[in-house]
């Protein structure tokens, strides 16, 4: 499962921000999963559960906002939204579509006290 080694990471950025800027208490963890990202977003969440148990993110409320899928047809030429990676372009129907977005994950911001 890497959405508990996604979760380590993002426990290790909040705790790395903490140290920087000298705050005492995360509240909300607001993270963008690309819709390509293969994220699990249940999985994740039950892995920061765990993960944040004990740091300064304990307890905080995790906000999850979903990045669309986003492709450059080769065929076509548009910019187009897939919902998967290898869907067919769906202006033209052809299958050469290279995700331009929506594989990534990244912590968005921290609400901190």
């Amino acid at each position: 499962m890497h959405e508990m080694s996604l979760a380590e990471g993002i426990l290790q950025i909040v705790e790395d921000a903490a140290a920087r800027q000298d705050f005492k208490r995360v509240t909300e963890v607001r993270l963008e999963i690309g819709a390509l990202s293969g994220v699990e977003a249940e999985a994740l969440n039950f892995c920061l559960e765990v993960v944040l148990k004990g740091s300064v993110a304990e307890g905080a409320r995790v906000v999850l906002e979903r990045a669309p899928g986003r492709g450059w047809c080769l065929g076509c030429g548009e910019t187009v939204e897939i919902q998967a990676l290898y869907d067919p372009c769906p202006k033209c129907g052809g299958y050469q579509v290279q995700a331009t977005g929506g594989t990534e994950m990244r912590v968005k911001d921290l609400l901190v006290e």
